[in-house]
């Protein structure tokens, strides 16, 4: 079975690579912006909609 449970090898594992594709500086930028992702996902799926400030 290829994709069996996930444990702590495989977590560490992709962690890993990702700290290598990405480096150690742009982490930060990439969670930051997967919170905003998550954040207006949740958001819209209960219906708040923020009205939009045209600049």
């Amino acid at each position: 079975m290829i994709l069996g449970v996930i444990g702590w090898p495989q977590i560490i594992l992709i962690i890993a690579i990702v700290v290598l594709l990405f480096g150690g500086k742009k982490i930060p930028e990439l969670m930051r912006g997967l919170g905003k992702g998550v954040k207006e996902f949740k958001d819209a799926t209960k219906g708040e909609e923020k009205p939009e400030t045209k600049e």
